[in-house]
């Protein structure tokens, strides 16, 4: 019998919810790391029980976690069993929380600048983790995408970390802030293709490697952000909230904007919007079922600036066409007088014959649904702000 692991990011803390392949009764584990930001945590697809979690506040800085256990302990890698992990005052101390853009050798600064929000340049500052991929083939190997925007990397189990700078010189200079600052929130591996990435920034836009990281293209166009920029259809600029592919087919990739619904179907060359019948195609997360490549979720709010559902009523909308053709799934979930989000890394499936689809919302509740979004049930109702939800199958 297969089980499933949830794992859920919160601003006060990490849980882990379990449960067999039923998806009925869950047991709850937390909160880790009790007071800290969570923004992300995930498993390895080579060791399931080798999970990776960013831990984070404004006023102590950025640590990194590691559990080789299934979430049970965890340890900043690198650090021997009896080494202090923080100074007296309880800032992070060891190589594993170091997060150093690459830099200049006569002046230490990072090589380029960004956009500042009045369009001056600024200088490139690390303010946290917001995403961890670990890789498909090595479970030492993992991908941290931060804010200001860049890509680590760590191939020795998170003790070190090195950024891969040529993404920055992919016309970094006009990259800008959005409202929640210029973060790289989603990073996605091709499985057929292992020099290939996707990734996406706020408020920059996609960008693709074919080559491991050794040189990055945007991949905006189609695109279209007429609110936000003053060249609708420009190349750089564009507030893209999260991407999602499915493993079969990893040239078709989807995405959920600022505003608009979008699939690709040449690895990001060309976009074209699929939004159709939504009620409103402003949103954060996008989602693939397992085992339909056509098969999309999203969770629409009203606009950018009202974030939570249309009416009061929390819809999750199925595509099973690939965009444009959309159906509300609501039994189980609050139809009125419900103003919670979904951020853009709250929504997770699972690899069950009868794919689970899962989402967390910041008023603290976890929903699953067991059969592919038809039904709906909250595992939770009342943890922490939800930042993040991955799902890991376990046999």
């Amino acid at each position: 019998m297969s089980n499933v692991r949830v794992l859920v990011g919160t601003v006060k803390g990490a849980f882990i919810l379990t449960s067999d392949e039923k998806r009925q009764d869950w047991d709850i584990s937390g909160p880790h790391f009790a007071g800290w930001e969570i923004y992300h945590l995930k498993g390895s697809p080579v060791n399931p029980n080798r999970i990776y979690a960013s831990q984070s506040t404004g006023w102590f800085g950025q640590i990194i976690q590691r559990s080789d256990d299934g979430g049970k302990t965890w340890e900043q890698p690198g650090s021997e069993p009896d080494e202090p992990t923080t100074t007296p005052e309880g800032f992070p101390m060891g190589e594993s929380n170091k997060f150093v853009y690459d830099t200049s050798d006569e002046t230490g600064q990072p090589l380029t600048t960004h956009q500042w929000y009045d369009g001056s340049q600024h200088p490139w500052e690390f303010k946290r983790v917001w995403y961890l991929e670990p890789s498909l083939t090595d479970p030492d190997t993992v991908y941290a995408g931060v804010e200001d925007a860049a890509l680590f990397r760590t191939s020795d189990g998170g003790k070190t970390w090195h950024e891969l700078p040529a993404l920055r010189e992919a016309k970094g200079h006009l990259w800008q802030p959005g409202a929640g600052g210029m973060c790289l929130h989603t990073i996605l591996q091709d499985p057929t293709n292992p020099n290939r990435l996707y990734i996406a920034i706020s408020a920059a836009g996609a960008f693709r490697t074919d080559d491991g990281g050794e040189s990055w293209k945007p991949i905006n166009e189609g695109l279209k952000s007429p609110y936000e920029l003053p060249d609708a259809e420009a190349e750089i600029g564009h507030c893209v909230h999260n991407l999602a592919i499915h493993p079969s087919r990893p040239e078709v990739v989807f995405m959920q904007k600022h505003w608009d619904v979008m699939r690709s179907d040449n690895a990001g060359d060309l976009w074209h919007e699929v939004s159709g019948n939504l009620p409103s195609d402003c949103g954060f997360p996008i989602a693939v079922h397992a085992h339909e490549p056509e098969t999309i979720y999203v969770v629409p709010i009203k606009s950018d600036s009202e974030h939570y559902p249309p009416e009061g009523k929390l819809r999750v909308y199925r595509s099973r066409t690939g965009g444009n053709e959309w159906e509300a799934l609501t039994n189980g979930l609050p139809q009125s007088d419900c103003y919670v989000n979904v951020l853009r890394s709250a929504m997770a499936v699972d690899t069950l014959d009868s794919c689970g689809i899962y989402f967390g919302t910041t008023g603290g509740q976890v929903y699953v649904s067991p059969d592919s979004g038809d039904n709906w049930t909250a595992i939770v109702h009342d943890l922490p702000r939800v930042l993040s939800v991955e799902v890991q199958t376990l046999s």
